[in-house]
């Protein structure tokens, strides 16, 4: 085995329902603008264009129950509560009756984003992944596994802040389904077993402070909560 020169950080993983096993991440990938109500109220045209795709890092992930530190660089800190999906099986151009046979599991997940800072990137013409790719930004649930036959098109979809309700939808409003949202991917990477997708959010929107409480649910996969915290710096 080769040796470092100082040890290397811990494999990003996530929890499996039903098993002791835990599922490796290799990458995340995030969808934009998926619902059409959430892209009216950020003043966008919900037209069904090609959807777009971004990504998170690997060590973003925080568990469900976590404490998660109020972030750097940001006034302006938003929840967007999303159907997670796990890859466990490759594919690249995949086919869109096949595309739901790649898909492991789901679960549930909050992109979390610095939208003063995202929304000003996207004014400047800059690349806005400093509002979406930081510490701590990717809170997710357990993997539920799910076949192909089993996989969820519809279902409620919910975030709640201190017991209050900022965003509620279904799935079947999604604008790409989850099979179209994976073919589509798939023509841009080569899908990989760890890969994770994020498949945006309903509208709702809104911001976090310290002391803040969230629970996310999407009904029949299960429910993520997550505390705002003021760290010290």
């Amino acid at each position: 085995m080769s040796d470092f020169v100082f040890s290397p950080p811990p494999l990003a993983s996530l929890s499996v329902r039903g098993s002791r096993a835990r599922f490796p991440v290799r990458r995340i990938y995030c969808v934009g603008r998926n619902y059409s109500d959430h892209i009216r109220e950020m003043g966008g045209d919900p037209d069904r264009e090609i959807p777009f795709f971004f990504q998170k890092p690997t060590d973003s992930i925080v568990e469900n129950g976590s404490r998660i530190p109020y972030p750097l660089f940001t006034s302006d800190f938003q929840h967007e509560v999303e159907l997670l999906i796990a890859i466990g099986k490759e594919g690249a151009d995949i086919r869109l009756d096949e595309a739901l046979d790649h898909v492991f599991g789901v679960g549930v997940c909050i992109d979390l984003t610095r939208r003063d800072v995202q929304v000003e990137a996207r004014k400047t013409g800059r690349p806005w992944e400093i509002g979406k790719s930081f510490d701590e930004s990717a809170p997710c649930s357990e993997l539920v596994p799910v076949t192909s036959a089993e996989f969820p098109e519809s279902g409620a979809i919910e975030l709640r802040v201190n017991d209050q309700t900022r965003q509620h939808g279904d799935l079947r409003q999604m604008i790409w389904s989850s099979a179209e949202v994976i073919q589509q991917l798939s023509t841009q990477y080569r899908l990989m077993p760890g890969d994770l997708i994020m498949t945006g959010t309903p509208a709702g929107v809104g911001p976090l402070t310290p002391g803040d409480r969230v629970l996310a649910t999407i009904e029949g996969i299960g429910s993520l909560e997550i505390e705002i915290v003021q760290e010290e710096r």
